[in-house]
């Protein structure tokens, strides 16, 4: 037994390879393995931009006295939950069933067969923060495993009916999504809406843009300005506040806080691919010049940090840099003072820079003091400043790129930067979107059109899932709109047909997640759930649909 990580493609896997921790990749060789030497499986799933994930991997599996415990009680796999979401998804629905909040570093103990038994997301070292150290824990599943199989074969059957009971269809008519409906529910969203601060909720914070989509659109068709006021109010917040990198540009993960300040810096290309799409539609009716500079800034974060070798686009960048999270964003007012000179007070006050910190005895730049536009003389003046101040960054470590490249959040981003590229009359735009699906048609296509789902290293992995097959038809109708070449639209009736082949329930009626012949799991998910991500079904399958000539019915 060793670490075998170093064979594989993914960044936050090769993160691990040195770890004493013997890793093994998820196959179905590793689960034999455990089946041969009779021990469980101790599952960890995160992904490269994860703080946590870094947190409980120097705590814990750089640690040589956990390794040990590790090494001799379990078979260990390290999944990236972004190359692997159908692992994923399976094993944060058992962990709900549990009755334990989700997330990454997900934790899950699995028999040989890989079937769920008990599990959580990070663990201390020792016992803290009110949970139970992670060499405990280790030690009582290990125990229970081998002294009380019968607790662990009533844990497993529970999960296992509960986990099939997610794809049951239900009896009965199924409830029409009717405009009324779609109405009722904007309206409930609304009630939601942080009056203050705005956005849906309070701490932690996240964009929801799929929520903030809703309310706009019944905006549209009623009138109601008063849910036009929620969607702009989120948007301002989110534009303004420290999730936004007003220096480099591109939106971050979510904010800590209910006021937008403080973010998990790390940046992902599917939630600025949302948002780049949604603040484009609602620049189409208000002509903000706030959003269209927010728009212009993210896109010119896309193009000079985020495009990969081939012309697609990377995954991630990471939140932490020299090992502390957030370090290349932040900012002491001294050191502001020192790069801007006489400019620094009125830029400090502007961005709500302060001795003492507005974070952590340090400064995250923002706006919120001063979330309208000033007048232009003074905006243009802040552009220089800004400018100085992202050339003094460009010299400090810079947070590590995950640069794999996803067919399904490529798919979001070539729609969003298509659609930006037409409106704005930007044709580079347009061909870095034609350029990105061309890179995912080359690389991560076979002759017959099948997706694979993630690309790196000259290596195309793992079969393309419902999102793969959605996101990209999607790209592919829009790109035929907005460019008129026929190619594009034969290729969204080609993945929609195998999307209808290989996906659909013949029995219970949408689509599963995994193909017919993809790696059997133990089960075959199907769900309509839009999570940080748009479900396969609400957020591409129906747009997909227009190119079906055998439209189905969901």
């Amino acid at each position: 037994m060793k670490n075998l990580l170093e064979f594989e493609t993914s960044p936050y896997l090769l993160q691990h390879q040195d770890n004493p921790v013997h890793w093994q990749p998820w196959s179905a060789e590793t689960l034999a393995l455990a089946k041969k030497e009779g021990k469980p499986i101790l599952l960890s799933v995160g992904y490269a931009a994860c703080h946590w994930c870094h947190v409980m991997a120097h705590e814990s599996f750089e640690d040589q006295e956990t390794a040990s415990l590790m090494n001799e009680l379990f078979i260990n796999i390290k999944v990236d939950r972004e190359e692997r979401p159908d692992i994923d998804q399976i094993y944060q629905s058992a962990l709900a069933l549990l009755g334990e909040q989700g997330g990454w570093p997900l934790t899950m103990f699995l028999n040989s067969n890989g079937e769920p038994f008990w599990g959580g997301t990070y663990f201390p070292p020792d016992n803290s923060y009110g949970r139970p150290g992670f060499k405990n824990v280790l030690q009582t599943v290990s125990d229970i495993f081998k002294n009380e199989p019968e607790k662990v074969t009533k844990n497993r059957d529970a999960l296992k009916s509960a986990l099939k009971s997610l794809n049951a269809t239900q009896d009965g008519d199924r409830p029409k999504l009717t405009l009324e409906v779609l109405e009722r529910i904007a309206a409930r969203y609304a009630e939601e809406a942080d009056p203050v601060h705005g956005g849906i909720g309070s701490a932690p914070k996240f964009p929801q843009t799929y929520v903030l989509e809703n309310i706009w659109r019944s905006y549209l068709r009623t009138g109601n300005a008063a849910l036009a006021e929620v969607v702009i109010k989120a948007l301002t917040g989110m534009s303004q506040g420290g999730i936004y990198d007003h220096l480099g540009g591109g939106f971050a993960r979510y904010s800590t806080d209910a006021e937008w300040l403080a973010p998990h810096f790390e940046k992902m290309l599917y939630d600025n691919a949302q948002i780049l799409d949604l603040l484009l539609t609602v620049h189409h009716e208000t002509k903000s010049e706030l959003f269209e500079e927010r728009i212009r800034e993210t896109v010119g974060w896309l193009l000079r940090e985020m495009v990969t070798d081939e012309g697609g686009f990377a995954a991630t960048i990471d939140a932490d840099s020299e090992g502390v999270e957030g370090k290349f964003y932040i900012w002491s007012k001294t050191e502001i003072d020192e790069i801007l000179g006489e400019h620094a007070p009125h830029f400090n006050e502007v961005y709500g820079i302060l001795p003492e910190g507005n974070w952590e005895n340090t400064n995250i730049i923002n706006r919120l003091k001063y979330p309208e536009r000033l007048d232009e003389e003074t905006e243009a003046a802040m552009a220089p400043w800004r400018q100085a101040l992202f050339d003094h960054r460009e010299n400090r470590i810079r947070p590590g790129l995950d640069d794999k490249v996803l067919t399904d959040w490529n798919g979001l981003m070539i729609v969003a930067l298509a659609r930006a590229g037409q409106y704005f009359e930007e044709v580079r735009w347009i061909d870095a979107a034609e350029r990105a699906f061309v890179a995912l048609t080359t690389h991560s296509m076979e002759p017959n059109g099948r997706l694979y789902h993630s690309y790196r290293l000259g290596r195309a992995m793992h079969t393309g899932l419902l999102d793969d097959y959605a996101n990209m038809a999607r790209a592919a109708l829009i790109l035929h709109e907005v460019t008129g070449k026929a190619f594009y639209l034969e290729r969204a009736e080609q993945w929609t047909q195998i999307l209808n082949e290989h996906f659909w329930d013949e029995n219970g009626g949408g689509y599963f997640y995994t193909a017919d012949d993809a790696e059997a799991l133990i089960i075959r998910s199907k769900n309509a759930t839009d999570t940080a991500v748009p479900s396969g079904h609400a957020g591409g399958v129906g747009k997909a649909a227009f190119a079906d000539r055998r439209t189905r019915t969901v």
